[in-house]
């Protein structure tokens, strides 16, 4: 789907209560896609998968996604990702009375925001409700491949 068929698209679930304990697969992108927080990079043989390496701000990225877990009790992040335009989280909430997805993704934006000195994200994030253990796997999965599959990505072709 291109970028024009998106716009007026809800990103959010109508009437679903994003504070739900479960697992959540979530992406927020950099504005304008520019790739301010890694590079990908061949690894030092065919073997192994490409290196991601981190910038400044893939750095401030990474720190925020770690304090997740320490600022909000009983939430994890099980799998990320931090490619060079956009991140992938697999965030688990611990019960309805922990936080809501969109308030931990707003801080995490927010600290980064702030200690870069400069705003760096697209307003918006996308998000699934991770369904069941199968949707899990996928979702874990797709996080672990994605510096393997960097060149076929969206995200990728928006550089070009």
């Amino acid at each position: 789907m291109n970028r024009s068929n998106r716009i007026g698209k809800h990103l959010r679930l109508a009437n679903y209560d994003y504070s739900q304990a479960g697992a959540y697969f979530v992406t927020f992108c950099v504005k304008d896609r520019l790739p301010l927080l890694s590079q990908v990079c061949p690894s030092d043989n065919a073997i192994d998968p490409p290196v991601v390496r981190l910038s400044s701000f893939g750095s401030l990225t990474e720190e925020a996604i770690l304090q997740i877990p320490e600022r909000y009790s009983g939430t994890q992040v099980d799998a990320y990702v931090i490619m060079p335009n956009h991140v992938h989280l697999l965030v688990c909430l611990p019960s309805e009375s922990g936080p809501k997805l969109g308030r931990i993704i707003q801080h995490l934006k927010g600290f980064v925001t702030k200690q870069c000195g400069q705003a760096i994200w697209q307003d918006k994030y996308y998000d699934h409700a991770v369904r069941n253990e199968a949707d899990y796997r996928t979702k874990y999965q797709y996080i672990l491949d994605n510096p393997a599959k960097w060149a076929e990505d969206e995200y990728y072709s928006s550089l070009k």
